[in-house]
């Protein structure tokens, strides 16, 4: 048997060699373009600022959105009331027309959440915040429509045809409704739920002006289609405080 070939036991290289050929145990791995994940692993540790650097600009993003559709519903209403007691179809027509505005960017919001939820996988408070935006838009869409409905009424010149008693109380409707839309707007913006209390307790105001408002309509004499339309229109004014307190119960504390 050849000198230089091992006989059966003997290792084909010496312990030393073997060893020689690794690095030494307490040697710490170097970080490779594959390790993209922040945490520690092998002692290796990534910067994980980037990662959340981006996760909380796509939240703020969501979050300026969603201010956005407040703005929105909150200037359709305040624009329907006026198209409604001053009976200008144009402004009421332009009403209308930019429901399509809400509309499409209620459907970006929703997007830009899910595609969020799917990529980062939210936990705790963050995931709330975007499930409670989630469920909100659907509301704010919802109330822009309620505003186009009293706008497509405005353009129809049914404003025209009303008693000062009646005119006051849309008026005054319109005005509360209005202020609850924009302490909803701030509720979101501090992200303070805490404020549904005080809107549950102007949304009482709405109600009483809601019913007063029939009242007034009976007591008016009005054709029946003219009264019928106006219920309608006393109606949207009293969801659309309902809708202002329910979106502020759902906002995630904090921020």
């Amino acid at each position: 048997m050849p000198a230089n070939h091992p006989t059966l036991g003997e290792p084909a290289t010496s312990p030393d060699s073997v060893a020689g050929s690794f690095a030494p145990v307490d040697e710490p791995l170097r970080s490779t373009p594959h390790a993209a994940w922040a945490g520690s692993v092998h002692g290796v540790t990534e910067p994980e600022v980037p990662v959340r650097v981006g996760f909380t600009a796509v939240l703020d993003t969501i979050d300026n959105r969603v201010a956005q559709l407040y703005a929105l519903v909150n200037e359709s209403l305040v624009a329907a009331t006026d198209s409604f007691l001053s009976a200008d179809r144009e402004e009421a027509r332009f009403v209308v027309s930019r429901d399509d505005v809400i509309d499409d960017l209620k459907a970006e919001i929703e997007a830009l959440v899910e595609r969020t939820l799917l990529v980062e996988a939210p936990v705790a408070r963050d995931f709330h915040r975007l499930v409670n935006a989630l469920r909100i838009v659907p509301e704010l869409e919802r109330s822009g429509d309620l505003a186009e409905h009293i706008a497509s009424r405005a353009a129809a010149g049914l404003g025209s045809s009303l008693t000062p008693a009646v005119r006051g109380l849309i008026e005054q409707l319109g005005q509360e409704v209005a202020v609850m839309w924009r302490e909803a707007a701030a509720a979101w913006d501090r992200h303070d739920p805490a404020a549904a209390g005080h809107l549950g307790e102007l949304d009482e105001g709405v109600n009483d002006l809601h019913t007063r408002l029939w009242a007034a309509l009976v007591e008016a004499g009005l054709p029946a289609e003219v009264t019928m339309e106006m219920a309608l229109v006393a109606r949207f004014y009293e969801r659309l405080g309902d809708h202002a307190k329910h979106v502020t119960q759902r906002v995630a504390p904090g921020s």
